[in-house]
């Protein structure tokens, strides 16, 4: 029996594969300023899973997520949503690939002003010419809290609600997968719990598959599962994280502790850049 952040039990979840890298690689520039960032990784994200992405700045957390998002081409290996291989696909099958499989919130909310928060939450569905199953929208509102603020515009809601209408976005089209890089960056604490709580509860009540990059034990204490890299490399795969977890492991990313231990001097994460869907 499992137990996750919230006590709830998930034991006998899908374990089918949403997302697989494998032997992925991500190199920047030639010569002398060739940086790899991606060192041959190989990670599996499976269905109805939250996991978390840690690492100190640099470690190539968020490379990891553009690249299995489909945002950032690799280098080498190989980089699948479901039974999708991404490298060599046109940009044409690249977009439709985004836009019917994956959903993505980012620190910035990008919604865009003129619209109610229900006509940014169907934008993309309404640019793809589908129609939302409303029975499936209902219960994305619900799940977000956001069934009185379906006619507010953004400069209408708070931060929180806001990001609130994003990840209801992310999750109306129900992708396959959604990749979030530092959703609670942007917000207060407050703010950031309930952002959290809402994308766990989409895995927990709604089944989604959600990956999160973040630099908080806090944020990375409500996943089931939380992957450490450090350059480049996966170090670490812990389950059933909790923030004291996390912290003591991330301590150990100092001074080059990256196989076991926490006795190294803590050096704070620092914030990746996020990216943006075109």
């Amino acid at each position: 029996m499992t137990t996750t952040h919230s006590g709830v039990t998930f034991a006998g979840r899908s374990t089918a594969v949403a997302a697989r890298a494998t032997d992925l690689s991500k190199v920047y520039g030639q010569g002398e300023t060739q940086v790899v960032a991606l060192d041959a990784v190989s990670v599996d994200f499976r269905q109805a899973q939250f996991t978390a992405i840690m690492g100190p700045s640099g470690s190539g957390k968020s490379t990891l997520m553009h690249c299995m998002a489909g945002l950032d081409a690799i280098s080498g290996g190989s980089a699948k949503i479901g039974d999708i291989e991404l490298t060599g696909l046109k940009d044409k099958k690249l977009t439709q690939l985004r836009r019917d499989k994956i959903g993505f919130v980012f620190q910035a909310f990008n919604l865009l002003p003129t619209l109610t928060a229900l006509e940014n939450i169907t934008l993309p569905m309404d640019i793809a010419g589908r129609k939302p199953d409303r029975a499936w929208l209902e219960r994305v509102v619900e799940t977000v809290g956001l069934s009185g603020r379906l006619k507010h515009r953004p400069s209408q809601l708070s931060g929180g609600q806001q990001q609130r209408v994003a990840v209801a976005r992310a999750l109306a089209s129900r992708p396959e997968i959604i990749f979030a890089d530092e959703p609670t960056g942007n917000l207060d604490s407050r703010s950031g719990a309930e952002v959290l709580g809402f994308l766990r509860n989409s895995v927990r009540e709604l089944g989604q598959t959600v990956v999160m990059v973040t630099h908080d034990p806090v944020a990375a204490s409500y996943a089931d599962r939380v992957i450490f890299l450090a350059d480049g490399r996966i170090v670490d795969d812990m389950p059933d994280p909790s923030a004291d977890m996390v912290l003591e492991r991330m301590l150990g990313f100092s001074g080059g502790g990256h196989t076991s231990g926490s006795a190294a001097r803590p050096r704070t994460p620092g914030l990746d850049a996020t990216g943006r869907v075109n």
